[in-house]
């Protein structure tokens, strides 16, 4: 039954995801940690970190990592497959559409509708990680942001990024080292 459920559980979230990993994890999280209960915010945490670090699209680490632990290697396996199963079908339905009518009005409409709602994705997915929304009201996850510095970090990250266009990898390895030395 398990299986069943991360099979579908992620072949769902793969065919409804456009925008790449990042986009995934607002919908990842919904369904490993809130719905199903597999990990806790902090496991899901934990993977969204080691995921970034490791080779690979974040949204597949992602589903390589909670299907390990919520059932082994072949959950492993099964959850990566069933997550780019469907943009393998995606994608060879697109190629098709785009040699038929990629000169149209619509096709071109339809694509620059879609990055709104990508960069919506993102950002959800950023938010989720810094907080924890309940029928009581909003919370910083504490394991995640436990002091200040962890918000001075976060927001140099931010800065250097957004105004100074810093290479995310560089943030990445500072971010670790600063968390190192700090921490």
């Amino acid at each position: 039954m398990i299986y069943l459920q991360l099979f579908a559980t992620f072949f769902v979230i793969g065919l409804f995801t456009f925008g790449g990993g990042a986009a995934m994890l607002s919908l990842i999280q919904t369904q490993v940690v809130t719905k199903f209960g597999w990990l806790t915010e902090a496991q899901f945490t934990d993977i969204v970190a080691i995921s970034q670090c490791t080779p690979g699209p974040i949204g597949v680490n992602c589903a390589t990592y909670t299907g390990y632990e919520v059932a082994g290697v072949a959950g492993s396996a099964l959850a990566t497959f069933a997550l780019v199963l469907p943009s393998f079908i995606i994608f060879y339905g697109i190629i098709t559409l785009y040699n038929k009518y990629h000169t149209t009005s619509l096709f071109s409409d339809v694509m620059t509708g879609l990055r709104p709602a990508v960069a919506g994705l993102i950002g959800a997915a950023a938010l989720i990680l810094m907080f924890h929304v309940s029928t009581t009201g909003i919370s910083v996850i504490t394991e995640n942001f436990g002091d200040w510095t962890a918000w001075v970090i976060l927001g140099a990250s931010f800065v250097a990024s957004f105004f100074f266009k810093v290479n995310p990898i560089l943030l990445i390895v500072a971010g670790g080292i600063t968390g190192l030395l700090i921490y």
